[in-house]
């Protein structure tokens, strides 16, 4: 099943299912516990992110070549950090580039597969882990990188949590649909060039090491979006670097969930 939130033509918001020819069915009830199909069916006019999330984490430098081609260390522990929630943003929604990155080119990329928690999560083993995933999305973990490290004073959270800079979908494969999350290819294609293409096997940390490193004494509660970690290829380690300008096209694909695709603009507020 694929699990999306969007906006009909009556300018409501629904959670929906079974999307085909512009439409989807309603679903009525707590996704996170009990819910069922309607025979009803609206129009997607808007999409959303599949779940408002009640909060992001982030596991970085998780793939090993993309830690070899940022020169560093392979991690011995999750490499845990935080976007804010309102950095969320929905399947055909642009990303907008903030006026304090307009001077210097430095919003990056970063294509990663997402989870989100069903339910209340502590000191969860990893081989168990998997029971407590609602389901899997598309992400891209968009980077203002001179914010992330010297002008968000060495924290990466201010880089990362600017309005748009974490979109979503286009919806949400639940879990029982996709036993294998640590073996799916994942590219992240730009204005139709490929920049990022792998497989979440070559993730040092697991899904499921990943969450139980999170729930170690600390509660996850339902609707926690986890963000997995990129691939190499990201903009700022080429030669020259790639960075993100208005009119740019952003596509997140990976397999057995769909494409996430984003244009890219300047934010006008």
């Amino acid at each position: 099943m694929q699990i999306l939130r969007f906006e009909s033509d009556d300018n409501k918001i629904y959670t929906g299912c079974d999307f085909d020819n512009g439409k989807a069915s309603v679903i009525e009830g707590d996704i996170y516990s009990d819910f069922f199909i309607t025979e009803k069916q609206k129009p997607v006019k808007t999409f959303l992110p599949p779940i408002s999330p009640a909060v992001i984490f982030c596991i970085g430098l998780n793939y090993k070549l993309h830690a070899k081609e940022t020169g560093m260390a392979l991690p011995k522990y999750p490499v845990v950090f935080m976007k804010n929630i309102s950095s969320a943003a929905g399947h055909l929604e642009d990303v907008r580039i903030p006026a304090s990155c307009v001077k210097v080119p430095e919003v990056d990329y970063e294509a990663e597969l997402a989870v989100v928690i069903k339910k209340k999560t502590r000191n969860v083993s990893p081989e168990k882990a998997l029971d407590h995933v609602l389901g899997y999305t598309c992400a891209n973990d968009i980077s203002a990188r001179r914010w992330q490290k010297h002008g968000g004073g060495g924290q990466w959270i201010k880089g990362k949590s600017f309005d748009t800079f974490c979109p979503l979908g286009p919806w949400l494969v639940i879990a029982d649909e996709l036993d294998a999350p640590d073996h799916l290819d994942i590219e992240c294609v730009l204005n139709g060039n490929t920049m990022q293409k792998s497989n979440t096997s070559d993730m040092i940390f697991s899904v499921g090491q990943i969450i139980s490193y999170l729930s170690e004494s600390t509660t996850l509660v339902p609707g926690t979006l986890i963000l997995t970690g990129t691939p190499s290829g990201v903009g700022f380690t080429r030669k020259p670097p790639v960075y993100l300008a208005p009119g740019d096209v952003l596509e997140t694909k990976i397999e057995k969930i769909g494409v996430l695709k984003n244009q890219i603009s300047l934010d006008r507020e």
